[in-house]
């Protein structure tokens, strides 16, 4: 088996002093039965050595969201989504891609954030910071709300507002306890930092310079907040339409409003020797990350300004220039082509996609401005108030992400003709696959309300890129975009190759740490089995509207 090679925990806090490695990040990895011991260890910090330390601790656990980036997310979410796709045959060639899910890899995407977010953070609450800089802890929560919520939409039940207060055992919670808390949080958040904002307009929270999303802009946090509620309200709107409404009209009547302009989106900067983790699959790992099929479809089928921004031409001698990517699922060792057989189709552009500054030391994206106004549009939709004109929501979505791109729209808008296409592999006509969507570009105010919300979706996932994990919850929620399925499936049944993988199992460590019994539970809370073919709470099995 080829080796996966990822960031190690110390490259992303490199330069914390010893004490704060030691005793505020626990570093070690493992289930979140490390995370209880961590959070009941005499020895840790005073509350006045946090508060203390605050400042440099926040930027790496800002950068931990994306922690252990390609075996937690890229060869995950990302393919998932339709984004991305390796030519590497990992595993052989049996690996997540094609539906048989590696235990290994997938663990990574649940302890993580426990140990690398989670802990710190609760640490982080046990000090004086909720007192004397409530501000910052508001912040802080909205970071921990960020991780999380990528947890559990990966997973389903997790242990959450219990984590961390016993050593014998932590129940898992539903996903309707784990977004309730999500939105607490959320409240706490807005409420500490407009409280600031109106003491103290004009100046930077406790974070400063520490904070490498907004280097301690209060004012944009609070945008993130209320667009953060936003996000999780139109995700739960098919589990629980009531809470979905209320929270979700909350957010777009709140004081201090949403992320609306480019200069408002939320990214990670890179600090010390941090590289961007995408760049650093698609380049530094010698191109184990290509472009997706599907993204391939949609993008050169409209004709998209964002195309040559997103990915790069072919360099193999058969289709050289031409943008062709790779099918979910392809079997990449066909006629022992393997790797390098694969990896002259069309890459990731990361040298121009991840602007602001490009490629390797570009910022990771967390939120953009264009996926709030997709957002309205389809809170416009569903009737919520504050949410405005679909269309000119829909529209302004589609503007500001091209902004984001330093592309030009043309007459983009105005596309009424153009459809995605069909996927040919050069290589490979067992990895063929004929269109799966005809929707086009141009907003129809005749067509139906499932008709505008899959234009709505389709553009929302074009913009939202390169975050597959987004957009790969956005997919089992609505169906949209429709995507190619895996060209094989090798689950032994347990996914259903068209209606696509909905989940990923719980690790395996975790029946066997000492809270196997509340694991066992969580696999109750499922209510499917503990696979990939099991649906999500707010995954429901229904029509939109």
């Amino acid at each position: 088996m080829k080796n996966i090679y990822h960031k190690s925990a110390g490259k992303g806090i490199k330069g914390l002093s010893a004490v704060l490695l030691a005793s505020l990040m626990a570093l070690n990895f493992g289930c979140t039965k490390d995370f209880e011991e961590y959070n009941t260890n005499p020895t840790a910090l005073s509350p006045e050595q946090t508060t203390a330390l605050l400042k440099s601790a926040i930027g790496p656990i800002e950068q931990e969201i994306f922690h252990n980036y390609q075996i937690a997310q890229n060869l995950s979410a990302d393919a998932f989504s339709g984004y991305m796709m390796p030519p590497t045959p990992f595993n052989g060639g049996i690996n997540n891609m094609n539906y048989s899910l590696n235990n290994g890899w997938n663990s990574t995407g649940f302890n993580d954030q426990y140990n690398f977010v989670m802990a710190p953070i609760s640490k982080i609450g046990q000090s004086e910071v909720k007192t004397k800089s409530p501000e910052a802890w508001g912040i802080a929560l909205l970071v921990q709300v960020m991780a999380m919520s990528r947890v559990t939409d990966k997973f389903g039940p997790i242990p959450y507002t219990t984590a961390g207060s016993s050593l014998v055992s932590t129940p898992y919670e539903n996903q309707k306890t784990v977004y309730d808390a999500f939105f607490r949080q959320i409240d706490t958040a807005a409420t500490n930092l407009q409280a600031y904002i109106t003491a103290k307009p004009g100046t930077p929270a406790f974070y400063d310079k520490g904070d490498l999303v907004y280097q301690g802009d209060p004012v944009k946090w609070l945008k993130l907040a209320n667009s953060l509620r936003l996000r999780l309200a139109t995700r739960i709107v098919k589990a629980d339409a009531a809470t979905a409404k209320l929270q979700g009209e909350k957010a777009l009547s709140a004081p201090g409003g949403l992320l609306t302009t480019v200069t408002d989106n939320a990214a990670v900067a890179q600090s010390g020797t941090r590289d961007n983790d995408l760049w650093v699959v698609t380049v530094s790992y010698d191109g184990d990350n290509a472009l997706g099929a599907a993204l391939q479809s949609y993008l050169v089928g409209y004709n998209d300004p964002r195309l040559p921004v997103y990915a790069t031409p072919a360099t193999d001698p058969l289709f050289t220039g031409q943008y062709i990517g790779i099918r979910s699922g392809a079997n990449t060792s066909f006629n022992g082509l393997g790797k390098a057989g694969y990896k002259t189709y069309s890459s990731i552009n990361s040298s121009d996609n991840l602007r602001s500054p490009a490629g390797q030391k570009a910022p990771q994206i967390l939120m953009t401005a264009a996926e709030v106004w997709f957002l309205k549009a389809e809170a416009a939709l569903r009737g919520w108030t504050g949410a405005g004109d679909a269309q000119t929501n829909y529209e302004t979505g589609i503007t500001t992400s091209l902004q984001q791109w330093n592309v030009s729209a043309g007459n983009y808008l105005a596309d009424a003709t153009s459809r995605p296409t069909a996927y040919v592999d050069p290589k490979n006509p067992a990895n063929n696959a004929a269109a799966v969507s005809t929707i086009t570009v141009r907003w129809d105010a005749a067509a139906s309300n499932e008709q505008k919300l899959e234009r709505i979706i389709t553009q929302k996932w074009l913009a939202i890129f390169p975050d597959g994990q987004e957009a790969w919850s956005e997919f089992r929620r609505t169906g949209y975009p429709k995507l190619f399925t895996v060209a094989n499936n090798f689950s032994n049944g347990t996914i259903n190759t068209q209606t696509q993988i909905r989940r990923l199992p719980y690790p395996s460590t975790e029946f066997g740490n000492g809270n196997s019994a509340e694991v066992v539970k969580a696999v109750g809370l499922l209510g499917g089995p503990d696979n990939g073919g099991t649906r999500l709470w707010w995954d429901v099995d229904k029509s939109n509207f």
